[in-house]
C-alpha cells in the first residue's frame, strides 16, 4: 500500500506568509498610534473605550477620531467578504467557459489557476491603499486612519487560519489566549501537536511585536512614509502566495 504524502495546504495558510502580514499588521498598529493622533489601526477594542469616553466627556470632536475608524474596519471587513464571493463567482465562471476557449488561452487560464487567489486580491488593495495613505499629510490623520482600519479589517477577514489553526494577523489577544491554552494542553496530555500550536501563535505575537517596534524606529526616520514599508512586507506575503 502506497503512502500518502502529506499536504502543503495553501500557502496563503503558510507560517511564513502569516509571519509577514502579522509583522506588516504591528507596524500598521504603530504607525497610527504614533503618528496619526494616537487612534489604533486594529484594536478596535481600545478605540471603542476612547470613543466612549470622549462621547461621555461630551467631546464630540475627538470622538469622531475614534468613531470613524471604526465604522471603516466594519466597511473593510464587508469589502474582503464581496471580493471573495465576486472572485468565487469568476473562478465558476472560467470553469464553464473553459470548454470554449482556444488553447493558448486554456494555457492561460491552467497558469493562473490555482496560483492567483482572492485573498491577493485583498494584498493588493491593501497595498494600494496603504501606499496612498503614505502621501496624507497630518492635516488628513482622519481619512488616513480609516483607510488603514479598512485594509487592517481586509486582511484580518481574509487570513483566518495558519497551518490550519484560526488566528489573527492584525491584533494579538486571541492569539494570546490560544496560545496559552494550547500550552496548557500539552502539559497535561504531552501531546506534541499541542505544543506546536503553542509555538504558532506566540511566533505570530512575535512578529507582530517585531513589526510594531520596527515601525516605531522606522518613523523617525521615514516619518508619515513610514507606512510603505507595511506595503512592502504585504508584497512579500503576496509574493509567497505565488508559490504552488
Amino acid at each position: 500500500m502506497k503512502k500518502k504524502l502529506p499536504s502543503h495546504g495553501q500557502m496563503s495558510e503558510a507560517f511564513l506568509t502569516a509571519a509577514f502580514l502579522s509583522a506588516s499588521g504591528g507596524l500598521q498598529d504603530a504607525y497610527t498610534y504614533l503618528t496619526r493622533g494616537s487612534v489604533f489601526a486594529n484594536a478596535q477594542t481600545g478605540n471603542i473605550v476612547l470613543l466612549s469616553e470622549s462621547l461621555f466627556a461630551k467631546n464630540w470632536h475627538t470622538a469622531l477620531r475614534y468613531l470613524v475608524p471604526l465604522l471603516s474596519f466594519a466597511l473593510g471587513v464587508a469589502a474582503a467578504e464581496m471580493i471573495r464571493h465576486f472572485c468565487r463567482k469568476m473562478t465558476a465562471g472560467w470553469a464553464d467557459r473553459q470548454r470554449q476557449c482556444v488553447r493558448r488561452t486554456r494555457r492561460f487560464h491552467r497558469f493562473f489557476e490555482g496560483r492567483l487567489h482572492w485573498r491577493q486580491l485583498v494584498l493588493m488593495l491593501e497595498v494600494l491603499l496603504l501606499f496612498f495613505v503614505g502621501f496624507l499629510p497630518e492635516s488628513l490623520n482622519l481619512p488616513a486612519n480609516a483607510l488603514v482600519s479598512f485594509s487592517c479589517a481586509m486582511q484580518v477577514q481574509a487570513f483566518r487560519k495558519v497551518n490550519g489553526y484560526s488566528f489573527a494577523s492584525t491584533m494579538c489577544i486571541g492569539n494570546i489566549r490560544s496560545g496559552v491554552e494550547s500550552l496548557c494542553a500539552c502539559r497535561i496530555t504531552h501531546n506534541r501537536q499541542d505544543f506546536s500550536k503553542a509555538l504558532h501563535y506566540f511566533g505570530i505575537i512575535f512578529f507582530f511585536a517585531l513589526g510594531a517596534g520596527a515601525g516605531s524606529r522606522l518613523i523617525l526616520v521615514l516619518g508619515l512614509r513610514a507606512i510603505w514599508v507595511s506595503c512592502l512586507l504585504l508584497l512579500a506575503g503576496f509574493i509567497l502566495m505565488l508559490i504552488p
